[in-house]
């Protein structure tokens, strides 16, 4: 197989697919895997954008010579990205796995475990038994089972951001489980897709904080099945485009001082090619910040403390549609297949940069 984008005419190891290239998160599937060096992007699929050319929809990417056919004529590939909204992969899974060796979905439908986990918080699922052949994508707690993997289940952008923020505290022992926390979350409108309703007009997002999940949003599932810990979560909706940050308020049991919170972030990230830890250093962006990883794969993660009260407050930051959705995905895929990790993913990001 051969691949030749603009800059590249080296032959492209795996060929790759995106179902439902025509939103936000199968747009930037798309530039992801149009410039990685190891994938061919053999087709995008969209019911709505049919026979339109992918620029037509993401003018970022005129120069792809690609247009988008029907979802119901899936060619043979080696990687099926599923951009699609929840429900449509559990329906379809079938037809995507025959259709390539790697499936890696980046809607809500695998995340999970169990059954159970989907009637208490999705309303059912109607494969069950895909659930436990499914890993979560998130390669910094799943990393050893992705290898070889032909079903991902890619994460939910407000659990990737808490996760990734609160998990050195718990790989240290300084939380165990049972201690209190407050996660509050502040989401950029390409949460809420390209279609996203009256709510995500110009003229209602402008200028808002708004609380749009004050209790049960359902990411909270996907925290409490990977740290075992049950947190009280709210996400606030802000005038921003690209960006998730959470704020957590943890009260550990045991007094805990800054360098056992360096050591811990240390210890859990100094080997990730895709997490940095900024907490209270010089100059303008001393806390992690969405504007610093705008259209990058990088997460931010960072700490205060306030002895006075045990607490200790965690800061993340991502882009949620790079580290949170397409960007994990490819991530994914890369260890799944074998590849560099962060083959199609250097992209370092701008400043200053406008709102993300």
């Amino acid at each position: 197989m051969s691949g030749e984008h603009a800059a590249d005419t080296t032959e492209a190891e795996y060929t790759a697919s995106v179902v439902g290239g025509s939103g936000f998160t199968g747009g930037e599937l798309l530039r992801l895997l149009y410039q990685h060096p190891d994938f061919e992007v053999a087709q995008a699929t969209s019911r709505s954008k049919e026979r339109k050319t992918v620029g037509h929809v993401h003018p970022n990417l005129r120069e792809m010579d690609l247009r988008f056919t029907s979802p119901e004529d899936l060619e043979s590939v080696d990687a099926l990205f599923a951009a699609t909204p929840h429900g449509v992969s559990m329906e379809q899974i079938d037809e995507f796995q025959e259709a390539a060796d790697t499936v890696v979905d980046l809607s809500a439908d695998f995340r999970l475990n169990t059954e159970e986990q989907y009637d208490e918080w999705y309303g059912g699922h109607v494969c069950p038994e895909y659930l436990e052949k499914a890993e979560y994508a998130l390669p910094e707690i799943n990393r050893e089972n992705l290898p070889g993997a032909d079903l991902i289940a890619s994460g939910g952008c407000n659990a990737t951001a808490t996760i990734l923020g609160l998990k050195p505290m718990f790989d240290a022992g300084i939380l165990a489980g049972d201690e209190q926390v407050v996660v509050d979350v502040k989401v950029g409108s390409s949460e809420g897709g390209a279609g996203g309703g009256d709510a995500s007009s110009h003229p209602e997002r402008s200028g808002i904080v708004r609380p749009y999940a004050p209790i049960g949003h359902r990411h909270e599932a996907e925290i409490e099945q990977f740290l075992g810990l049950s947190v009280s979560f709210t996400v606030h909706a802000v005038d921003m485009v690209r960006g998730a940050s959470a704020t957590c308020h943890v009260f550990p049991e045991s007094p805990v001082s800054k360098g056992d919170l360096w050591k811990a972030y240390r210890g859990s990230y100094a080997d990730e090619p895709f997490v940095r830890t900024v907490a209270g250093g010089g100059g303008v962006y001393r806390y992690p910040e969405p504007k610093s990883v705008a259209g990058t794969n990088m997460a931010e993660v960072g700490f205060e403390l306030d002895p006075s009260n045990r607490r200790v407050v965690v800061f993340s930051a991502i882009d949620n549609m790079m580290k949170g959705s397409a960007g994990q995905a490819v991530h994914a895929a890369n260890v799944a297949l074998g590849l560099e990790e962060t083959a199609g993913l250097e992209f370092t990001g701008l400043h200053p940069v406008g709102s993300p």
